[in-house]
């Protein structure tokens, strides 16, 4: 997979862009839990009253509260609150607000800054409890005895009737002290949240006194987080689609620059890496593979970023909300790694099983689809289901398991989830009965809990993902390093202005890729330009062999070939090419018309070239019985029409092209003898000065070429005219013999 991230690189912005958007959804993902927890404990529970610093209070309560605050805190209380009565200047407007104020004098917060109110907060919380408790206490013995073991303080010791705040107030700073540190020991054990929650109750009783409109506080303070929650889902949704957009935009990029890549290597290969990929798996790692490639990149820009950041900040959140109740996060991600690298160890050896096995079937297919008619002929129907239906089977079985394997990992995710949170309510219902966690807390830890699953069940389908296209990717990676074999030089060589284009053979030999022995040996002809050089031989001569190294579909192991006396080697490809005119012996025309076939070879030749180059491969009489003529439809591979009408049309298409060296390697194989004739002589006329260079099978039809070269076990054994073989060549005779009479080959 490494070695094709540099496909990356072009789309680094847009990358980082959707890391941007993704962080900005993982923060709104996490702050949502939190909200949620506030409207649990603060909107319902507290009613909407968010601290135990109340915006005002009776001065006789604050009198109260400001007994069990020690001399520091009653300080930093009286900083932070202002006394207002009929004499204010603003009492009319606290008076519209606070409608007590009438009767008696209340202190107003005189602070925004929520450092500060957060300082007093605790201070204002315990005051206020203490003297809830009391007042609740003061006259129920049973109370104030249970009051009595809670705070550290007995007020049994208070006469009944007796006011326990003045009786408070009048002791000694000392003895007082003494009471409010037993307080605090004793109180400390609750936690300064629970003391807060504890105290908003009393806040909420002093908004009433005061003459507030509690209902309308709550309400307002719902809508206000509600209103929080929906915005940030709403930029949740936004930064989805944003990110799904980019990862889209970015995967399919990728896989297209993967493509052109691949099929521009695939272009440049000579016949030796062909013969190390085969077709079928070509076309595979081209399509498939990089379809593989191009899915991952869009999990990986989506994921994997994503479930790691979302795992972290929701592992810190609920640490944060309920650290006692952190084990058991610790202890659903420990089962999860468990479970990921098992299916990981048992899934990647199949992924690079499935992926030969597709090769295999398309192999297959293309062999069953392109020999059709002769399977047909011999009956063979039979054979080539069973063949299609083992390597269908092969690839069904293993693709069979990799998806069980996969299929099972969702059922355990959704157990372990439900699990998980079946543990966390029952351990958190016991910390909300023992007052140590609200509700809120619990009900957020829960969310996290389920953030942290679902960002390591993302990782897990990512790590199931991954080694598949992992193989793929290594699979293209293979085919863009490979290096041809036959390159450009460095400082190619130009032909000549005036060059004559003859083709000299010296002292060629030639081996294939890691064959024992050369095919070809010492081979050397010179083809001269004006004349024809024909090449026959027995099947398997390399008579074939020896035209390919011509435009260098493979490169000579030994000797040279010139080109006008230059080097094939030491002139660039693209230029060696452009001044060849080549004709296979099977005649491959590609999907279209038959006009778009013959301008293959000149886009730009004019509509009297094209019919000319028609009239002399003898392939204007069935074109004229087409329908459309020239603008008939030619199948892929040209398979809608015969085997002599496809050569006769690639013979046309090298001759639209009219260059100086014309190769026919076995070309007029599937035309009939009255054609062979026909267009010999009309290719003679047309092919002028050229240098023609035949391989051929028939007699009759290199009878006439001005050089005959013989090749025998990859050797010359003869070279000359007819007449001249036929009186010093053995293996000439023998062939000559074998296909006409001696009234025939005179």
């Amino acid at each position: 997979m490494l070695r094709i991230m540099k496909y990356l690189k072009p789309y680094l912005l847009m990358i980082l862009l959707a890391i941007g958007m993704l962080y900005g959804q993982v923060m709104a993902d996490l702050a949502l839990p939190d909200y949620m927890s506030d409207i649990i404990n603060v909107g319902i529970q507290q009613g909407g009253i968010v601290n135990a610093v109340p915006e005002a209070i009776r001065q006789n309560e604050m009198d109260k509260v400001t007994i069990f605050l020690n001399a520091d805190e009653r300080a930093a209380v009286s900083n932070d609150y202002t006394l207002v009565d009929q004499n204010s200047p603003d009492y009319k407007d606290f008076l519209k607000e606070y409608p007590i104020l009438a009767t008696e004098a209340i202190y107003v917060l005189n602070t925004t800054n929520e450092a500060e109110v957060e300082k007093i907060n605790p201070m204002m919380a315990k005051g206020l409890m203490i003297v809830s408790t009391i007042d609740q206490a003061s006259n129920d013995p049973e109370k104030a005895a249970e009051v009595s073991q809670k705070m550290g303080f007995d007020l049994s010791k208070f006469p009944q009737g007796m006011d326990v705040f003045s009786m408070l107030s009048s002791m000694p700073e000392t003895q007082r002290s003494a009471v409010i540190n037993s307080i605090d020991e004793k109180l400390s054990a609750m936690g300064s949240s629970m003391i807060v929650q504890s105290a908003i109750g009393s806040v909420k009783d002093e908004y009433k006194a005061l003459g507030v409109d509690v209902a309308k506080l709550q309400t307002n303070y719902l809508l206000k987080i509600g209103g929080y929650m929906l915005l940030l889902t709403l930029a949740t949704v936004a930064c989805s689609i944003t990110v799904g957009y980019i990862a889209s935009k970015v995967a399919a990029g990728v896989a297209r620059d993967l493509r052109r890549d691949t099929f521009k290597k695939v272009e440049s290969f000579s016949k030796t890496e062909f013969d190390r990929f085969s077709t079928a798996s070509l076309i595979t790692r081209t399509t498939n593979d990089i379809t593989q490639i191009q899915s991952a990149v869009m999990m990986i820009v989506r994921m994997v970023f994503y479930a790691p950041i979302m795992g972290i900040g929701a592992i810190l959140h609920a640490i944060d909300k309920s650290p006692s109740l952190s084990w058991i996060i610790a202890l659903g991600v420990l089962v999860l790694i468990c479970l990921v690298v098992t299916v990981f160890s048992i899934v990647m050896p199949k992924f690079k099983i499935v992926q030969s096995l597709v090769d295999k079937l398309n192999l297959v297919t293309r062999e069953n689809l392109s020999g059709m008619m002769v399977v047909r002929a011999f009956n063979n129907q039979n054979f080539e289901e069973g063949r299609f239906d083992k390597a269908n089977q092969d690839l069904t079985k293993n693709n069979l398991f990799v998806n069980r394997v996969m299929v099972v990992m969702m059922p355990i995710m959704t157990l372990l989830m439900s699990g998980l949170s079946l543990l966390i309510i029952w351990v958190g219902s016991h910390a909300v009965a023992e007052a140590t966690m609200q509700v809120g807390d619990m009900m957020a830890f829960l969310q996290y809990a389920t953030q942290v699953v679902m960002s390591f069940l993302m990782l897990s389908m990512l790590f199931i993902i991954l080694p598949r296209s992992t193989v793929s990717a290594n699979r293209i990676a293979d085919v863009l390093a490979v290096e041809p074999v036959v390159k450009d030089p460095k400082e190619p060589k130009p032909f000549g202005k005036n060059a004559r284009w003859s083709v000299e053979f010296r002292n060629v030999s030639f081996r294939y890729p890691d064959a024992e022995e050369d095919v070809l040996h010492d081979i050397s002809f010179t083809a001269l330009p004006g004349q024809t050089t024909a090449i026959i031989g027995s099947t398997g001569s390399g008579k074939s062999t020896v035209v390919n190294l011509i435009p260098r579909f493979y490169d000579v192991t030994g000797g040279a070939i010139y080109v006008d006396g230059v080097d094939i080697r030491d002139v660039k490809q693209i230029d060696l090419r452009d001044k060849i005119g080549y004709v296979p012996q099977k005649g491959m025309l590609f999907s279209g018309t038959v006009e778009s076939n013959l301008r293959y070879a000149d886009e730009n030749a004019s509509e009297e070239i094209i019919r000319n180059a028609a009239a002399v491969a003898q392939a204007t009489e069935f074109i004229s019985a087409m329908p459309e003529e020239m603008q008939s439809e030619i199948a892929q591979g040209g398979m809608n029409v015969s085997g002599g009408q496809r050569q006769r049309l690639a013979i046309a298409r090298a001759l639209v092209k009219a260059p100086p060296i014309y190769i026919f390697d076995d070309s007029f194989s599937a035309v009939d003898y009255k054609t062979d004739t026909a267009l010999r002589k009309a290719l003679k006329k047309s092919t002028g000065g050229s240098t023609v260079l035949i391989v051929a099978q028939r007699i009759s039809t290199i009878k006439n070429a001005e050089q005959i070269v013989v090749l025998d076990d990859g050797k010359v054994v003869g070279k000359g005219t007819h007449e001249q073989l036929m009186k010093n060549c053995k293996t000439y005779q023998e062939i000559a013999l074998s296909q006409l009479n001696k009234e025939e080959l005179a």
